[in-house]
């Protein structure tokens, strides 16, 4: 019986935080009538790891869905009533491919006539800078963690665990390089260079991206891209964000840079996770996201180039 009731209890705490995140959205309190509106700042959260595929999540951090940022994006190019978006950075990092996606979504809304402002939260690093780099300014609090400016790519070697637990492989393949960063042995040299020229030639990418997005020479963000974190402030003073403030200030920023007077409305776009609706971004995405961050990237290693 005692049973029964916890979970009843339980149930109801979950239902009424689902129904409180429903109804409590980000703008609802500075919102105005329709018709006295001269514009209106979309909110757009990137929580967790950026990765292309589905998002999903679990009781260690989360994965964010370049396709559904990508998409979000669009739905704002394509809503007259946004003059502005503000972009809510939580995230250690992710793959090139999905922060290039999101970065191109990043442009294409700027070239529509809409201003765009990323907003640093506790974290914005590497493929979450890459993504802020290309916006019209940049808002982190001063101990943001940022920049992250780099490329890896790591595998697992378990030739000798394999050996003492009596597990053997044998590999057919079409080619000589067909399994490279198989656990079951360590790579060649050859595959080793085949390695570093991948990771120098998105480096290279990554460079230009940040330079061309921040308006500096790429020998500049070279000098600053060797994969060290920054505090904000670090970042402010090297010329890598542009203002310290918190998200608040950052949708003032946008709304000001739209030419919309007074303090904007705000309107949400795109789904969020279950974490974030319910604990705002908390728990799953500051306490957990470097141990989850460092597990998911060696777990994926071996099927895409990563940043952080």
């Amino acid at each position: 019986m005692k049973k029964k009731v916890i979970a009843g209890i339980v149930l109801a705490v979950v239902a009424l935080s689902l129904v409180l995140a429903v109804t409590m959205k980000p703008g609802g309190g500075n919102a105005a009538g329709a018709g006295s509106r001269k514009g209106e700042v979309g909110i757009i959260y990137i929580d967790g790891t950026i990765m292309n595929g589905r998002s999903g999540g679990g009781l260690l951090g989360q994965q964010q869905s370049s396709e559904e940022i990508a998409a979000t994006l669009r739905e704002a190019s394509r809503n007259p009533a946004i003059k502005a978006v503000v972009i809510r950075l939580n995230s250690p990092g992710g793959s090139a491919a999905a922060a290039q996606e999101i970065s191109a979504e990043v442009g294409r809304l700027k070239k529509s006539g809409k201003i765009v402002v990323a907003s640093m939260g506790d974290t914005a690093a590497s493929a979450a800078y890459w993504i802020a780099s290309g916006t019209d300014k940049i808002v982190a609090n001063p101990g943001t963690l940022t920049g992250s400016i780099g490329v890896i790519m790591e595998f697992y070697d378990l030739q000798e665990l394999y050996g003492k637990i009596g597990v053997d492989t044998e590999t057919f393949k079409s080619g000589p390089y067909k399994d490279m960063g198989s656990s079951s042995r360590p790579a060649t040299n050859d595959e080793r260079a085949i390695f570093q020229a991948m990771i120098d030639d998105v480096y290279s990418q990554f460079l230009e991206a940040v330079a061309a997005g921040r308006d500096r020479d790429v020998s500049e963000i070279r000098l600053l891209a060797d994969g060290r974190v920054l505090t904000g402030r670090q970042a402010k003073e090297l010329g890598l964000v542009d203002q310290l403030g918190d998200f608040h200030e950052a949708v003032l920023l946008a709304g000001n840079l739209a030419g919309i007077p007074g303090e904007p409305y705000t309107v949400e776009l795109g789904p969020r996770s279950f974490f974030s609706q319910i604990f705002g971004g908390a728990g799953a995405n500051t306490f957990w996201a470097p141990l989850w961050s460092s597990l998911f990237y060696q777990q994926e290693a071996s099927q895409s180039l990563h940043l952080r």
